[in-house]
């Protein structure tokens, strides 16, 4: 099997419901002050929307011993991670309340005390 040529990309489209994982893309550019590299993830409205009814919902489920609290998209942990919090190691009500103190509430799947 031969290798592609350098430079070439394989484009791959699916369709993704609220339940799978959506990549993280990277792209490179150049300016003045040398390269750039930028890190974005597209979170479709259909994966908000399954996340809003998945907390709407929550009130009248009952809970195991783990509970889904957030849907956090990766990108978001790994910029975290460079602002030196520790997703990690932090606990549910410290990650629920690092998402609602920058606004990404939508990420949040429970209404339900933590």
């Amino acid at each position: 099997m031969l290798s592609p040529p350098l430079g070439a990309f394989v484009v791959m489209q699916e369709n993704i419901n609220h339940n799978q994982f959506i990549d993280q893309n990277v792209a490179f550019d150049e300016n003045s002050e040398g390269l750039v590299i930028e890190r974005y993830q597209e979170i479709p409205q259909s994966f908000i929307d399954g996340l809003k009814a998945e907390k709407a919902a929550s009130s009248s489920v009952r809970e195991g011993e783990t509970m889904r609290v957030a849907s956090i998209p990766v990108i978001v942990v790994e910029k975290w991670m460079r602002e030196g919090f520790d997703f990690y190691n932090a606990t549910a009500a410290q990650i629920l309340s690092r998402l609602r103190t920058e606004n990404l509430d939508a990420f949040i799947t429970t209404n339900k005390q933590v």
